[in-house]
């Protein structure tokens, strides 16, 4: 191979294109102009340099500056980098890579490679070495998105989906729609769909079928209650699962609170968290005629497509009381 003027050769394709660890597609390093343009040079020859080793090093020919004679120089090999070239009367001198830089292929550069730096949300697996640049991969509950060059965090399963597949170092999370018999009333990117509870198995009977985001109600025809009562069961996941505009859900969360004898409420500068623990704590103990008027409530904040869907559910109790209880609803 003629070198001339270009400083560089490899027994193997670069790994250092600016990568650390990139082969797991999950490594983002950072590298000066001139370690780029350096493994740019090393792309233009890459494509001659297959089978070197320290038993079939790499060679390379230049002119002897005193001469002017052609003369064929060894290459230096991962670990090494070239300090002086070969002449007619001297072999080619190569010095160990300084504490830093590494060179990972046979090579007649004048400066080793500096070692990589691990991206933002990354940690580093394997050091740097003379003979190899760092390792990195996205650190836990992030991925490597190639969308975005850059590791991003895996998203959540939102209320109604679970867990299929939790995310890696290079994979995101895969979220499957609970089937039949399950549900999820969180937000999450470890957990899988929650199988429903039996009211069966516990003697009880079931006064609401589970969905996907609510588990199942129980209730027994013996110690019947208003269906406003078992609705109050499911109204956190509710609120989970259909989601509203903080500035309506602020609104509503006010009129609970208010109607519940609360002056100060302070919901105006709630965050959605905030909000959703106030619900939290609101439900439990709210009355029959309070879960009534929340209905009313989310109708006239302009949620009534939220209050429908509630209205719905408090239908069904009510038919299962009707039905299966023989409870006449005013």
């Amino acid at each position: 191979m003629v070198g001339g003027d270009l400083e560089l050769a490899a027994a193997r394709r670069p790994c250092a294109l600016a990568r650390c660890a990139r082969a797991a597609h999950s490594s983002d390093v950072f590298f000066s102009v001139s370690q780029v343009f350096a493994v740019l040079l090393l792309l233009l020859v890459a494509s001659d340099l297959h089978g070197y080793s320290i038993d079939n090093p790499l060679t390379y020919e230049r002119k002897d500056f005193v001469t002017g004679k052609p003369v064929k120089c060894s290459g230096c090999q991962p670990g090494f980098y070239l300090r002086a070239h070969c002449t007619t009367t001297q072999a080619s001198q190569c010095a160990p890579c300084p504490t830093g830089t590494f060179t990972e292929l046979w090579n007649y550069i004048g400066k080793c490679l500096r070692c990589g730096v691990c991206g933002i949300n990354q940690v580093m697996t394997k050091q740097c070495t003379a003979f190899s640049n760092c390792q990195c991969e996205c650190k836990g509950g992030f991925f490597f998105n190639p969308v975005y060059n850059m590791c991003t965090r895996h998203i959540e399963c939102p209320s109604g989906q679970g867990v299929l597949t939790e995310g890696t170092a290079n994979k995101n999370t895969v979220c499957q729609t609970c089937p039949d018999g399950t549900f999820s009333n969180i937000s999450s990117a470890q957990r899988n769909c929650t199988k429903h509870r039996s009211c069966s198995d516990a003697g009880l009977k079931t006064v609401l079928r589970g969905s996907s985001w609510h588990d199942s109600v129980c209730g027994n025809c013996d110690e019947l209650k208003d269906g406003a009562d078992y609705l109050k069961e499911i109204l956190p996941d509710f609120f989970i699962h259909h989601k509203m505009n903080i500035k309506r859900k602020r609104r509503v969360v006010h009129k609970l609170l208010s109607e519940s004898g609360e002056k100060n409420t302070g919901t105006s500068q709630m965050d959605v968290s905030q909000l959703q623990r106030k619900i939290e704590e609101w439900a439990p103990s709210s009355t029959p005629n309070q879960v009534h008027k929340l209905i009313e409530i989310l109708s006239k904040v302009g949620a009534d497509s939220n209050a429908e869907k509630l209205k719905s559910k408090l239908n069904r109790i009510n038919r299962f009381l009707t039905e299966d209880c023989s409870v006449t609803m005013e």
